[in-house]
């Protein structure tokens, strides 16, 4: 059985009294980030990213070559979230590893832009799940109907009004629901697997010298960095490592539970969604361009289409929305969680309403609207085209890497102790930061670039108007003259009023507060 008061008594050495439910037992936390991978409906949205740069062989060994460094990210992550199960997460660590001149603003820096890479993930799946949505109407209308950018805006806000009310509700719902999402995605992940082969004509079986060795870029990029960018599509779908973390105040034995989760789901994400772009490549047709013209508009349907016709296509179909609507409210429960640990420690606009726990509910309900409103906003970048609309899956990406970097960086340089939890990697830990955090670095980098060389308003990436405008304006406010976060935050704040709490970092040794220090904008 868990120990619940041991549980407590690691939040309240943290700092921070229990408020929210323990409701999820392991295996429900490790379904909560499972089903936020959904490795078929994941690589349903970004098929069309991988495909045109480097075709099936992107596919197959970019993927797999991808894979062997999301493992290091996640060992990385684990090993933190072991020995601090905190809400807050990536910017709690920051502030307790990094030197004390710069703890401040390094927490805070970390604290927005985890808050961008999670808002940004809210709007890709549901921006995915509207798309997938509209294409099985297509699929039905035998393509008489092709969707507007103002229809499919319509649905991917409906959509996250369902998101919001379903991750308002209580966490023992939220929790007791993971399991059988856990077993209708692995079923239909197996069943394509075994499906696919059985069902595609043999016009539209390759042989392995297609399906390992076709090289197919179709944008003006070199092909080694058209390889690269394919990557787009693993890290995509095998990300939110700190997830398991800003869910683990409602976790049971929780520095067991969030190493645990990180790993396994990380590790069956990268070899099951390996498996299904195995099958895909081989089951694709010869012509990578038809697929990616098709006017279905998602390659993966367009697949599915050939092999199983119509009707095959929407009954898969259908699971693949439901799968996707799953993690869809995945990862916006991850987001509002967040937000309510960081306005726990008075950071976040507005704190004093972001912080407030649902009397009936006792979640976070403000905290889930906000950043279901924040998600709306980012997907009026559909209206500026094609290419905007896709840079909130890399600008998801990047805004992770950077708050996953800064933590495992200050663990090391910071000068701070580091007190080791149940999940530990020994001397390995050095090599294995040094491993994540360069690889995150580079893709960082990469990500940046737009789809295509020479690009217009229309093509440009705008990623890094959105992630590098959010550090800006997260600066602008903490320097702002009186009235910036320079002038009163201090960090993670002490809620609880214990001798078990670090004294010494909650600052300078005075008495702790008996409640969090609530500023607003």
């Amino acid at each position: 059985m868990p120990n619940f008061q041991q549980d407590d008594d690691v939040l309240v050495s943290l700092g921070y009294k229990q408020e929210l439910k323990r409701d999820f037992h392991l295996i429900e936390l490790f379904g909560l980030v499972f089903c936020m991978i959904g490795v078929v409906p994941a690589i349903a949205s970004v098929l069309v990213y991988a495909l045109p740069n480097g075709g099936p062989a992107a596919m197959v060994w970019g993927w797999a070559g991808a894979s062997v460094f999301l493992i290091f990210v996640a060992l990385a992550m684990a090993e933190l979230g072991s020995a601090m199960p905190t809400s807050g997460g990536l910017y709690y660590w920051t502030h307790r590893f990094s030197s004390p001149r710069f703890r401040n603003y390094l927490a805070w820096e970390v604290g927005y832009i985890n808050t961008v890479a999670y808002v940004s993930g809210i709007a890709g799946i549901d921006w995915g799940c509207a798309i997938q949505i509209m294409a099985a109407v297509s699929i039905g209308t035998d393509l008489e109907f092709i969707p507007t950018t103002g229809q499919i805006y319509g649905v991917f806000c409906a959509l996250l009004v369902c998101h919001a009310t379903a991750a308002s509700l209580p966490t023992r719902i939220i929790a007791r629901i993971q399991s059988p999402y856990v077993v209708l995605n692995v079923l239909l992940l197996l069943g394509l697997l075994i499906a696919i082969p059985v069902a595609t004509p043999s016009e539209f079986k390759n042989d392995a010298s297609f399906a390992l060795g076709n090289f197919t870029n179709l944008y003006r990029w070199t092909d080694g960095f058209a390889f690269i960018l394919s990557f787009l599509a693993p890290l995509w779908v095998v990300g939110g490592f700190d997830a398991s973390v800003h869910v683990s105040e409602e976790a049971r034995n929780a520095q067991i539970a969030v190493p645990f989760t990180v790993v396994a789901a990380t590790v069956s994400g990268c070899v099951l969604g390996w498996a299904l772009n195995l099958v895909l490549a081989f089951h694709m047709g010869p012509d990578v361009v038809a697929v990616m013209s098709n006017q279905i508009g998602q390659p993966l349907a367009t697949i599915l289409f050939n092999s199983f016709g119509k009707k095959g296509t929407l009954c898969v179909w259908c699971f693949i929305v439901i799968t996707q609507f799953m993690s869809g409210l995945g990862i916006l429960t991850v987001s509002s969680r967040q937000n309510f640990a960081f306005s726990r420690d008075g950071a976040f606009p507005f704190s004093r309403y972001m912080y407030r726990l649902n009397p009936y509910t006792q979640t976070p309900v403000n905290s889930v609207w906000m950043a279901a409103f924040l998600a709306s906003l980012l997907g009026l970048l559909a209206f500026a085209g094609p290419a905007a609309i896709g840079a909130v899956f890399t600008m998801s990406v990047i805004a992770q890497y950077i708050s996953n970097s800064i933590p495992i960086v200050a663990r090391f340089v910071g000068g701070r102790e580091f007190k080791h939890g149940p999940f530990k990697l020994g001397i390995f830990g050095l090599p294995v930061a040094v491993v994540a955090v360069s690889w995150m670095t580079f893709m960082s980098i990469v990500l940046l670039f737009p789809t295509a060389p020479h690009p217009t308003s229309q093509t440009m990436n705008y990623s890094v108007v959105v992630v590098f405008g959010v550090i800006f304006l997260s600066s602008v406010y903490y320097f702002f003259p009186k009235y910036g976060g320079i002038h009163w935050f201090k960090g993670p704040v002490v809620t609880v009023e214990d001798e078990g709490v670090d004294s010494e970092d909650q600052r300078s040794g005075e008495k702790a507060p008996s409640t969090v220090n609530e500023k607003d904008l």
